[in-house]
């Protein structure tokens, strides 16, 4: 058994005891194993193992090596945990399954026209800059509310969860506690949080998935 796959195990039994710890049903929250850099030969063995939720960066990059392992390992559920640019809203619609980083109006007309044209329509998240970070993707916490609301109304989107990535020196929890309130008044379901560093936390707060890369697939 590799170390990809061993730690795979390890994370799986950490996210298991979480959930008990927080009182949650087991089962509750879901890993999005994030391969973003790692190749097929790489992820394969985490497939072979009973991963079948992966979390991508790249739109380019996912076009690169997730085609073929989709048609090789059937039931494959690939999220978008990057920014997405306005002009690869195309290829993001025909690839992936989840697109968690809808943060501008820009980006949700887009996707509306190609979920419109494709007939392929990926689950939404909007990605919430919960530290107000001027170099992070995502909408301020401020405006999030309003902006779920229009991506619904004004758009036609089904915007199912929120997204957040906590600035990398803070406690992540008050983050997460913010995503989870701002979750309630948006009435969304979903809430993406939690990374290799702190997934058990983000867990105590109420995330359904936790994005889990190099804790899995060792640092890039």
């Amino acid at each position: 058994m590799g170390d990809a796959v061993q730690q795979f195990f390890a994370v799986k039994a950490k996210i298991a005891a979480a959930e008990r710890e927080a009182g949650r049903e087991a089962g509750a929250v879901t890993l999005v194993a994030v391969s973003k850099t790692f190749d097929a030969a790489d992820i394969g063995p985490v497939i072979e193992a009973g991963q079948r939720v992966f979390g991508e960066n790249r739109v380019q990059e996912a076009q690169g090596k997730w085609p073929d392992l989709k048609d090789a390992f059937p039931g494959i559920e690939l999220h978008l945990i990057g920014p997405l640019q306005s002009n690869k809203a195309r290829e993001a619609v025909t690839l992936f399954d989840v697109i968690e980083t809808v943060d501008r109006e820009k980006i949700a007309a887009e996707l509306a026209k190609e979920i419109a044209r494709q007939g392929r329509a990926p689950k939404l998240y909007v990605q919430v800059n919960t530290g107000s970070e001027p170099q992070k993707a995502g909408i301020e916490p401020r405006e999030a509310v309003a902006f779920v609301a229009r991506c619904r109304d004004v758009h036609g989107l089904a915007i199912e969860g929120l997204m957040c990535i906590p600035p990398a020196d803070e406690n992540p929890g008050p983050h997460f506690a913010l995503l989870e309130k701002l979750g309630k008044e948006a009435d969304v379901a979903k809430l993406s949080m939690g990374m290799s560093g702190d997934y058990e936390t983000a867990i105590a707060f109420g995330a359904t998935s936790v994005r889990v890369g190099s804790a899995i697939f060792g640092s890039r």
